[in-house]
């Protein structure tokens, strides 16, 4: 089979497409034919040893995939050959084939299309666990979402919305706010032309927001904590911004305000029952059309590279894909 194979921690510069044998599954996984793979953040970030799950070269990146049932190993019951499926791995979904546990392998309904559900599960179930598990996310609330635009931005804000809160997108350009406001958002700040704050007075009255999503870090994780509401939740989901911000502790005090973690992989290993009630819900949402993923690109494995770059330069709307 081929495969995006990264052999030195050096970077994009040095994947290159491979032909590898095809792997075996062993007792309680399956084999899965790829379809698609979701490109996310991390991916950038894997091949350099910088990400904090360090896998040993050589290896495929690529956290997130779907496609259909291979062959199954000793020990699966739920699965068979021919189902379709989506998981989360934790590295080796940039290939033609990948093995996968089948505990962490969500059936899919019939019918339900491929990409979509290749670019659903690592952004929405960052989202979902964030708001839902981390923030505790209530109708009516009002959410500001940093970088709202990309990957898991959108799907925060599209996910906001269906737990019923006001949402407040927050991007660098016209073009990533009209995709915004079409999954959803009420409001939007262009914070390269308007001050965050000064945008969120406006779009509020001046009450701030109840909650921040912030998957930006950087410049702007300071003033989206200065406004948050009182008993305001700040969730600290990444730092595609580059810059890990440090924050006067003084600001929870006064506002009473909480600043969360939102680490899926982590959630993953310690909690997988709940990570499988979650991808439930959201794999019923997208069957059902009540999520849809926006996807802006898709990219054969000879251009794994660019598409990866696309994404942590973020130039990306939404998701691409890479179809082995």
């Amino acid at each position: 089979m081929k495969a995006l194979i990264c052999r030195t921690l050096t970077g994009l510069d040095d994947l290159r497409v491979e032909d590898v044998p095809s792997p075996k599954p062993g007792p309680n996984e399956v084999l899965v034919d790829v379809a698609a793979a979701g490109v996310n953040f991390p991916d950038a970030l894997i091949v350099q040893g910088k990400y904090q799950f360090k896998a040993p070269p050589p290896f495929a990146p690529g956290f997130e995939l779907a496609g259909t049932v291979a062959a199954v190993g000793e020990g699966v019951q739920h699965l068979q050959p021919g189902d379709h499926v989506l998981a989360i791995v934790s590295h080796g979904a940039f290939a033609q084939q990948c093995v996968v546990p089948a505990m962490a392998a969500v059936q899919l309904p019939p019918g339900t299309d491929l990409d979509l559900a290749a670019a659903m599960m690592f952004t929405y179930a960052t989202s979902y666990h964030g708001l839902k598990d981390r923030a505790a996310l209530a109708a009516g609330e009002t959410l500001l979402v940093l970088g709202a635009a990309g990957g898991v931005g959108l799907a925060a804000v599209e996910l906001g919305k269906k737990m019923g809160a006001r949402v407040i997108a927050a991007a660098s350009s016209p073009e990533k706010l009209a995709v915004c406001r079409e999954h959803g958002a009420d409001e939007t700040i262009e914070y390269t032309k308007e001050d965050l704050r000064e945008g969120v007075k406006r779009a509020t009255g001046g009450k701030g927001v109840d909650v921040v999503y912030d998957p930006v870090g950087g410049a702007y994780s300071e003033p989206a904590f200065r406004s948050l509401a009182w008993n305001g939740r700040h969730l600290v989901v990444g730092f595609t911004a580059g810059d890990i911000p440090k924050l006067p502790l003084n600001l929870p005090l006064l506002k009473g305000a909480s600043l969360v973690g939102v680490f899926l992989g982590g959630m993953l290993e310690k909690d997988p029952q709940l990570a499988r009630e979650n991808a439930r819900q959201l794999v019923e949402w997208l069957a059902a059309g009540a999520i849809r993923p926006h996807v802006s690109g898709r990219y054969p494995l000879e251009r794994g590279a660019e598409a990866i770059r696309e994404v942590a330069e973020r130039r990306v709307k939404g998701k691409v894909l890479i179809v082995p």
